[in-house]
């Protein structure tokens, strides 16, 4: 009994430096999470170098995040830290997409392969979004080019049959995915006729 007390020491201080990276990792997700959506907000308002310092700046707080988290892999891997992750993901996949510029790979963007791609199927709402409002003015080939990207995107996750425990829910939204791209290719129907 004459060692716990060093014992308890040593986990109150561990105990102490984890709560106090879980702290800033919830101040960084946040961030994280409204920088990317002000990215979208950009990209769908056509305001490409808002668009751009908002996806940088994200870029810079998930690196800062993922290196504060280093020591701290559980609190790297918990669902805020990844959601908003995600959400970095969506914002630079939604970019790249409707400006019709290379796809970052989950390399570039420096995120689990599930992270990313939770965020491209989260894209499909946002192209579903910018199909809507290109069609308020009448068909145009981009809505058609956007939809060709949204079935491509749904192509894609329909082969990633892995459970749900590896693909953080891909399943789930990976059937949302397919009743938005149905929803869109209709409503281009009907704006084509």
């Amino acid at each position: 009994m004459d060692a716990l007390p060093s014992i308890i020491e040593k986990i109150n201080k561990s105990l102490e430096a984890c709560t106090s990276a879980r702290d800033q990792a919830l101040v960084h997700a946040r961030a994280i999470t409204r920088h990317a959506a002000n990215a979208i907000r950009a990209t769908h308002r056509g305001e490409v170098d808002l668009a751009q310092e908002h996806i940088e700046e994200t870029r810079k707080l998930a690196v800062e995040l993922k290196s504060n988290l280093h020591e701290f892999p559980d609190l790297y891997f918990a669902g805020y830290t990844q959601d908003a992750l995600k959400e970095f993901c969506e914002a630079s996949l939604t970019f790249a997409i409707i400006e019709n510029k290379p796809l970052p790979n989950p390399a570039t963007l420096g995120v689990e392969n599930a992270t990313y791609l939770n965020g491209l199927a989260e894209t499909v709402g946002e192209l579903r979004r910018r199909c809507l409002d290109i069609l308020r003015q009448g068909y145009s080939n981009e809505a058609e080019r956007l939809l060709s990207c949204m079935d491509d995107i749904y192509s894609s996750l329909i082969i990633m049959d892995y459970p749900d425990a590896v693909t953080n829910g891909l399943r789930r939204q990976t059937d949302l995915v397919r009743g938005i791209v149905e929803r869109t290719r209709g409503d281009l129907t009907i704006s084509l006729r």
